[in-house]
């Protein structure tokens, strides 16, 4: 990373809405790409370290679904779907942005498992962000303080999964606060990991079920767009059904879970693997996206 020097930068120059949360910055500290486009809007992507299978999947999923449209990628280079939503962006040609829990001098980048995906997203023209000087080492009290300020720049901020006690809702926390859109993705009513995103909905986050509801909330979705999209947006039955594909799953233990007649539970299954969200190989089920 030596050939990304740290630069100090006014929060509000690269920035402009810092200005508008409490506790502001003095000063942030910045490595690779400095120049956001006018009119980009900041996706803040935060959700658990011990994040699931499904929530890995539809945090790729979506992210790969907002290619082409002028929007960056924001999250923490934390373990979990932070890391999922960095390498989702990049792996889409998506511009992202990582806020560390930390200094961003390369001994004290955190976590240490991650500096080669920091390398990656400065190579591939993102930025590195962090209001602690280079050599600060991650503690208790910085993820929350990291937290108001992807919060602060976001202009949508989705919760994939959190647990109830969780930094991730913090973010959500502060982005309602600071007057954002704070969206959530639904997960299974028996999972720890969706226990948060379901208060959230409860509480009126935004239900994002596809990328049409995420590029509706930044008034990107125009009709062409919505349309093509609703061919393969799935209906609430057969988002239940995905919600259980946490890990494959047979048909058997599908229709046990969902206590449904077996010929229905065909036809979804039927229907799923034509719009590519599903495939069934040696007998069981699972994910595409």
């Amino acid at each position: 990373m030596d050939a990304f020097p740290i630069i100090e930068v006014p929060p509000d120059a690269l920035f402009p809405s810092l200005k508008e949360i409490p506790q502001n910055p003095k000063t942030l500290f910045v490595r690779g790409n400095t120049t956001i486009p006018e009119g980009q809007s900041l996706v803040v992507i935060v959700g658990s370290r011990n994040c699931t299978s499904y929530g890995k999947s539809v945090c790729r999923s979506l992210i790969a679904g907002l290619k082409g449209y002028p929007i960056a990628i924001v999250s923490g280079l934390a373990l979990g779907i932070d890391s999922v939503a960095h390498e989702a962006a990049l792996d889409a040609g998506i511009p992202t942005i990582a806020f560390p829990g930390s200094g961003l001098g390369t001994k004290a980048l955190y976590p240490a498992q991650h500096r080669q995906l920091a390398q990656r997203i400065l190579e591939n023209g993102g930025l590195l962000v962090s209001e602690y000087p280079s050599d600060t080492r991650a503690a208790q009290w910085t993820f929350p303080q990291r937290n108001r300020l992807m919060a602060g720049v976001g202009t949508f901020v989705l919760v994939v999964e959190a647990e109830m006690k969780s930094g991730t809702l913090i973010t959500a926390r502060l982005g309602t606060e600071y007057n954002k859109i704070v969206g959530a993705i639904p997960g299974p009513i028996t999972s720890p990991s969706s226990e948060g995103t379901n208060w959230l909905l409860k509480l009126g986050a935004v239900p994002v079920t596809g990328v049409e509801d995420i590029l509706r909330e930044l008034n990107l979705l125009t009709e062409e767009i919505s349309s093509k999209h609703n061919e393969t947006i799935a209906s609430t039955e057969e988002l239940h059904l995905l919600a259980l594909l946490t890990e494959p799953r047979t048909r058997d233990q599908l229709i046990a879970l969902l206590d449904a007649d077996p010929s229905e539970v065909t036809i979804l299954l039927s229907t799923l693997e034509i719009k590519g969200l599903i495939r069934e190989s040696f007998g069981t089920i699972e994910r595409t996206h």
